[in-house]
């Protein structure tokens, strides 16, 4: 549920989360920022779950395909950036890099974080390309096996230093793979760094 709310919404917040904690005896909550709105998620018992949406009135409106505007005006619809191929390709060659030096620096809860982060990118930059839902792999079932089979080989399989550059290795290749389809003048500008990156 997302609510329009005029004003601040620190009173909104308040007053939504004591109404959940008395009458719905929820267990706990926790806030998801996103630009002005907060997504406040509330757990209640027997694994319940309820998110509820706090937005500024004048940026009120549809965040996916599924809205619909029970009451009041809704504004124009706006795309979030964080799905656009640039910050995507951004993302999934900043982690690969800073995997490398986790790596070098025997920090391999890190490096395997970083390795995780960049194919769940690639992953999106895919769901993004052939119209799927992008945000916490929603879209990621719906794939074609030639996506997705290659990018099991990175899956990270322990914490020793050849796993993890191995699997670092198998990341880039998935980046690659996936920006030469979506983004092709950035694949030819990255797959030599990628290279040099992992080669050792």
């Amino acid at each position: 549920m997302a609510l329009a709310v005029s004003g601040g919404i620190a009173a909104a917040l308040e007053r939504w989360t004591g109404l959940l904690y008395d009458e719905f005896r929820a267990v706990h909550h926790w806030d998801l920022p996103f630009r002005q709105t907060v997504y406040r998620v509330y757990l209640l018992p027997n694994w319940l779950e309820i998110d509820i949406a706090f937005t500024p009135e004048p940026e009120f409106g549809p965040r996916g395909p599924t809205w619909e505007t029970v009451f009041g005006e809704a504004a124009t619809p706006q795309v979030a950036s964080s799905t656009d191929v640039d910050n995507l390709a951004g993302l999934c060659w900043h982690h690969v890099l800073h995997a490398a030096a986790c790596i070098d620096r025997a920090k391999p809860w890190q490096a395997e974080w970083l390795i995780g982060q960049a194919r769940h990118h690639t992953l999106a930059m895919a769901c993004r390309r052939l119209g799927l839902p992008t945000a916490y792999a929603r879209g990621t079932h719906l794939l074609p096996l030639d996506v997705t089979r290659p990018v099991e080989e990175t899956l990270v399989a322990g914490l020793s230093h050849v796993e993890l550059r191995r699997a670092l290795a198998a990341t880039a290749d998935a980046v690659i793979r996936e920006l030469e389809v979506s983004d092709p003048a950035l694949a030819v500008r990255l797959r030599p760094m990628f290279e040099r990156l992992t080669s050792y």
